[in-house]
């Protein structure tokens, strides 16, 4: 993983979920968790400085127009999870779970609260578009919060001060409440910053239900989902599936560090449950 990304401010990809959630300890109570202190974690400060300062309304449309037409062929969930396992790091001193292993921990988590199929499927997906990065796309073009581009920058949002050295700060017409957009026009006609969010939403969207594409597609979205920013640019039906939205998060920060898997015995489950939604290849 070191080789594939260049001008790393994170350890390892994954170091900015465990910042997400301060890294899962036993008895860490959850008000502990998202500690944005700019001297926590200077590595995770670094990512924000970068990620804030390329995430332009250009970048995203970019990428979109080169990863939402699904043209890198066709694969398996299971291939595509797979291939995500190479991002296993040996250095991570907090676990050894391989990427399936926790993508099954948190659906697992899930599972025993009784959620319908549609959202036990979703927590083993969520994570797949981080493939991205090993498509050889920089860290902070795959993972962090997700926020609008084209328009006013939110202080909800983590390390705002950062978005002083993005070019679009210096465009008057992307810096107004709504910018390029028209008031309540409905996130489907917001481009948000680009990710594995976006993308694995795009990716699975033909296949899962409404509410399983919300949380795809928003899961980063915290400055809308925890602190109720952007509800200036939210129709009314998104800010009712913003609900399931939150009612993914706590599966997404808090499921780590929780037992692991038992592969041999839940597998059996976990293929059924794909063959259910998605045919045996699905393009990427």
């Amino acid at each position: 993983m070191q080789a594939v990304l260049e001008k790393q401010p994170l350890k390892e990809l994954d170091e900015w979920d465990d910042f997400v959630a301060t890294r899962y300890k036993q008895g860490k109570s959850e008000d502990e968790f998202r500690n944005y202190k700019p001297d926590a974690n200077p590595g995770v400060t670094e990512f924000y400085r970068q990620n804030h300062a390329h995430q332009t309304l250009d970048f995203v449309l970019k990428k979109k127009a080169e990863y939402c037409g699904l043209t890198r062929g066709k694969k398996s969930i299971w291939e595509m999870a797979e291939y995500l396992n190479t991002l296993v790091d040996d250095s991570d001193p907090d676990t050894d779970l391989t990427q399936i292993e926790h993508l099954l921990q948190t659906a697992e988590a899930i599972r025993k609260d009784g959620h319908p199929r549609w959202f036990v499927l979703t927590g083993l997906v969520h994570d797949l578009g981080k493939v991205l990065c090993l498509y050889g796309e920089p860290q902070w073009a795959v993972v962090g919060d997700t926020f609008p581009v084209g328009c006013a920058y939110s202080d909800q949002i983590v390390f705002p001060e950062f978005f002083a050295a993005n070019p679009d700060s210096k465009v008057p017409e992307y810096q107004t409440k709504y910018g390029i957009y028209q008031p309540n026009c409905g996130l489907d006609n917001v481009h948000m910053s680009w990710g594995h969010d976006e993308y694995i939403y795009t990716v699975t969207r033909n296949y899962l239900p409404e509410p399983a594409q919300y949380m795809l597609r928003y899961h980063s979205f915290y400055a809308a989902h925890r602190h109720g920013a952007y509800k200036h640019l939210m129709s009314p039906h998104d800010e009712q599936m913003f609900e399931w939205v939150r009612k993914f998060n706590p599966y997404d920060l808090y499921s780590k560090g929780r037992e692991r898997p038992n592969l041999e015995e839940i597998k059996p489950y976990y293929e059924d449950l794909v063959s259910e939604f998605f045919p045996d290849q699905i393009a990427w």
